[in-house]
């Protein structure tokens, strides 16, 4: 992997709430469980993750989008050693804390990335002798694993140890020059003692197909399984563009490491392109994936295409206002998946926005207001997620349709009679959200999409 760019009164309140009584709650049901990329992956036995920013969280769409469409995370660049271990014995695990905690308190999982790496370290890790390099990394190892221990579902032990090019041969780098061929062993062993029961990979670009670089990786994992040295999976980064489109042996390659007795996963996935091209490239790494048995999940490196290390390849799922993109109906196809438990999938082209307001707040509940606005074409229906902050419920809504995922806290809000706009044109629904003694955050939004 590259480096990545981190880149009022009584009396109103008093008239609110009878207003409010007067309306007459929808029924609620119960949203498929298969129209999120998440939920879609789980229901095939597998993860569909992002990496996430922990700067990004406190952005109402971002974390909206991460916290309804993934049942998975990787921290971008808050677990790699100059941001844990900037000097030596000396660890900060505060932003890296911060996005393990959003993750789990919201059932999610949590990939660890990473602890072995030529690049992002820190200068004092470059400048210590052999003896000195290897009790470092064994104690970087060993300190970060502990504190993170039964929180973690896998790490990225070592990252990036092969070089590109027809050599197969390993990549100079401080490990590697100073410690020789052994230093990977040794940081899986430490890794195994550290936590027992996380999963131990080895991850890589440029190795989809088969090639001398993915070769060198086999005939690694090959000698580890045949020796017992611990490995449990093989991260395949999986960045494509039209320079380096998904190889047409991808799913063979995958398959062949499977064979050998490690998981395999998709770590880092990003295609370059737009439209059809990108849908269809999108659709077929995922089929991939779902044709190997040991293939137990998907990451896609950043949620909107603005903060992708690609930003201006336009790579990921969501673009820059987080509309759904038509490589996110391909993917979410491709898991079985359908968009609103069922409906209408969306439209390539359309687009909305949506936009929140609190109208009126009384202490123990409050109407919330959110304005949907068609994009640059007519829409003629739309959809928007809804989260609240437990124990926070949605009581009463008007003006749209509502469904609700099996925790009760993600309401899924279609259109009724107010679906179809002109371009530029807006409409509003609106809810009663009783606050059960609980937080006074407001709800956070998902991004709209429109058909």
């Amino acid at each position: 992997m590259r480096a990545k760019a981190t880149r009022g009164p009584l009396a109103v309140a008093a008239t609110a709430l009878l207003t409010v009584t007067a309306l007459v709650a929808l029924p609620q049901s119960t949203a498929h469980a298969a129209d999120t990329l998440g939920s879609a992956a789980a229901e095939k036995g597998r993860y569909f993750g992002a990496a996430v920013a922990a700067n990004r969280l406190g952005e109402a769409q971002y974390a909206a989008t991460l916290n309804t469409e993934f049942n998975s995370v990787t921290p971008e660049n808050e677990m790699k050693w100059d941001a844990l271990e900037p000097s030596r014995g000396s660890f900060g695990f505060g932003n890296a804390d911060r996005i393990v905690d959003h993750a789990r308190s919201r059932g999610k999982s949590v990939r660890g990335h990473t602890l072995v790496w030529h690049s992002q370290l820190p200068g004092w890790v470059s400048g210590l002798g052999a003896t000195d390099l290897r009790s470092a990394m064994n104690n970087h190892i060993t300190q970060v694993m502990t504190h993170y221990r039964g929180a973690i579902h896998s790490w990225d032990v070592v990252n990036e140890a092969f070089q590109d090019g027809s050599s197969g041969a390993r990549r100079s780098s401080p490990f590697q020059d100073k410690l020789g061929n052994g230093f990977i062993e040794e940081a899986f062993r430490t890794a195994r003692a550290a936590d027992p029961n996380a999963k131990l990979c080895y991850n890589d670009y440029n190795t989809d197909g088969v090639n001398a670089k993915s070769n060198a990786v086999y005939n690694l994992v090959r000698d580890f399984k045949s020796r017992g040295v611990p490995i449990d999976c093989v991260g395949f980064q999986s960045h494509f563009n039209s320079a380096s489109p998904v190889p047409s042996d991808y799913r063979a390659n995958l398959q062949r490491f499977a064979d050998l007795g490690v998981d395999v996963q998709i770590t880092e996935l990003d295609i370059e392109g737009s439209g059809t091209t990108q849908a269809t490239h999108y659709g077929n790494v995922v089929t991939a994936c779902l044709a190997v048995s040991r293939c137990t999940g998907i990451t896609v490196w950043g949620i909107p295409d603005k903060y992708s290390w690609r930003s201006s390849g336009t790579p990921l799922l969501f673009d820059d206002n987080y509309t759904k993109k038509p490589a996110y109906h391909a993917v979410l196809s491709a898991l079985g998946g359908s968009a609103g438990g069922g409906g209408d999938p969306g439209t390539p082209g359309a687009a909305c926005t949506a936009a929140y307001t609190t109208t009126e707040d009384w202490g123990g509940a409050y109407n919330g207001k959110v304005t949907i606005t068609a994009g640059s074409s007519p829409i003629n229906a739309w959809s928007v997620n809804v989260t609240m902050t437990p124990p926070q419920k949605v009581s009463t809504v008007w003006n749209g349709s509502p469904t609700w995922d099996t925790s009760g806290n993600v309401m899924t809000v279609r259109s009724s009679w107010n679906g179809t706009l002109a371009a530029g044109a807006s409409t509003t629904f609106g809810f009663t959200v009783t606050r059960n003694g609980g937080s006074t955050a407001p709800p956070q939004l998902g991004p709209c999409t429109a058909s």
